[in-house]
């Protein structure tokens, strides 16, 4: 007998906001959200999912949207998700929860996404020193594939998958991200020497009632107001999972959550046509709605059988991930490395971040002699699947850090090699991605040795 056709748990209706769904949505972690559905193990079931904006980006050719974003709202997550066991018995703080991706997609009707970089002083990003202006590009698929008409020339296979998985937090281990984050912020950036080379700014994304949706806690109530100061921010990934934007988890992977609360509470969201390593656009990836089908399975006491903490606490924990078999194969790569020292000529002491922003402006300017602005090379780079490595961690002063790029997504021939530019030939102008004028008073970093 062939087996049943996933149930349908949650459910959304692209036509509505995220707070007029049927089945209300969060973008915030808390231990006290109700579940919105229940799930038994084994049982396949499948979970849809807006976009990670709930719709405020639209399909036009304005970067207005992504200009004037409200980033208070931002990851809505469908669920939490209660599971249980084959008894009835819910999964228990302690267990391990192992979540399998069986099948996944943009919503029928909905097959398109976007890739953007957010004003400097709204967002910013991993360059918005260098690049301050709002940006966007729309991106279309054609089944696996992906085409933008913003950026002419380039063609890609999509690794689709959820940006955001994870479970609900206890209170301790809210109060514990709680407590450290905002340790950060108020020390301020005067404390942080990496600050004075990657501007990305906040520091970090603490509670606030603002832009808050708590699912079926009603709203405006003091039950919500309390809940609302208290509940995490979905930005950084956590112990729990979460933001972790890991670009391989597609068909046929597995993720193990550590459980921290009764039934787990399982929450997904923010999927990912493509992306690549880093989405270092922060609006990054090509972002979209759709779906995920799931089974899970509860690993009685894997927290303590299988993870190890790493901190002062059984609490401060991370999940494992088990690679799925489906990724696009690609067989030439061109490969740019950074090391840590910064723009100025600054040595730094084995920062892999100076080096990936090296390593990434690098190959933005390698490519911008081949037709394309940099703007559009660096969404380029946030979405199409290449590869970020940490090549060298140990050799003092320098760590090395490298991103492969695969040759064949593009339409030309991008490798080095001698060329010859035909008498009288005349530069066409290529479409580009939107832009919004940057108003802001921020001082911008502009490569003096290269081309503008």
């Amino acid at each position: 007998m062939a087996p049943a056709s996933p149930r349908v748990v949650v459910k959304v209706d692209l036509k509505k906001r995220p707070w007029q769904q049927t089945q209300p949505l969060h973008n915030r972690w808390h231990p006290e959200i109700p579940s919105v559905a229940e799930v038994k193990t084994g049982e396949l079931f499948r979970v849809e999912m807006v976009d990670w904006t709930g719709g405020a980006v639209k399909e036009d050719g304005s970067a207005g949207d992504i200009k004037s974003i409200d980033l208070s709202t931002v990851h809505y997550l469908s669920g939490p998700i209660k599971v249980v066991d084959e008894d009835g018995v819910a999964a228990r703080p302690g267990d391990l929860l192992a979540v399998e991706i069986c099948n996944l997609g943009p919503l029928p009707g909905d097959e398109w996404g976007f890739t953007a970089s957010f004003d400097r002083e709204n967002g910013g990003g991993f360059l918005t020193d260098h690049f301050p202006c709002a940006t966007k590009a729309i991106w279309y698929f054609e089944g696996i594939y992906a085409y933008s008409p913003q950026i002419p020339g380039v063609r890609f296979p999509g690794l689709t998958h959820p940006g955001i998985i994870g479970t609900a937090p206890s209170k301790e281990l809210l109060r514990i991200w709680n407590e450290r984050e905002r340790q950060l912020e108020e020390k301020g950036v005067e404390s942080l020497t990496l600050c004075e080379v990657v501007h990305q700014r906040p520091l970090a994304s603490l509670p606030t009632t603002k832009g808050c949706l708590l699912g079926n806690i009603e709203e405006r109530t003091s039950e919500w107001e309390r809940i609302a100061k208290e509940a995490a921010r979905t930005i950084p990934g956590r112990e729990n999972g979460g933001n972790c934007d890991i670009k391989n988890l597609s068909s046929g992977s597995k993720i193990y959550l550590p459980v921290f609360v009764e039934g787990a509470n399982l929450s997904t969201g923010d999927m990912h046509f493509s992306q690549g390593d880093g989405e270092i656009s922060f609006c990054g990836a090509i972002e979209m709605s759709g779906f995920l089908e799931l089974k899970c399975e509860i690993i009685r006491n894997g927290m303590q059988e299988y993870l190890t903490p790493m901190g002062p606490t059984t609490l401060h924990v991370n999940p494992i991930f088990e690679i799925g078999p489906v990724e696009p194969r690609f067989s030439e790569w061109l490969v740019f490395e950074g090391i840590s020292v910064d723009e100025s000529g600054r040595q730094h002491y084995l920062d892999a971040t100076v080096a990936y922003k090296r390593a990434v402006l690098n190959a933005i300017d390698y490519l911008f002699k081949f037709g394309y602005s940099k703007e559009q090379v660096y969404l380029l780079l946030s979405c199409c699947p290449c590869e970020g490595r940490i090549s060298g961690i140990v050799d003092s002063p320098n760590a090395v850090a490298t991103l492969a790029i695969p040759t064949a997504i593009f339409d030309q021939d991008i490798r080095p090699k001698t060329r010859k530019v035909p008498t009288g030939a005349r530069i066409v102008k290529k479409p580009d991605v939107m832009k919004s004028t940057y108003d802001g008073k921020l001082p911008i970093i502009k490569n003096s040795s290269s081309s503008s």
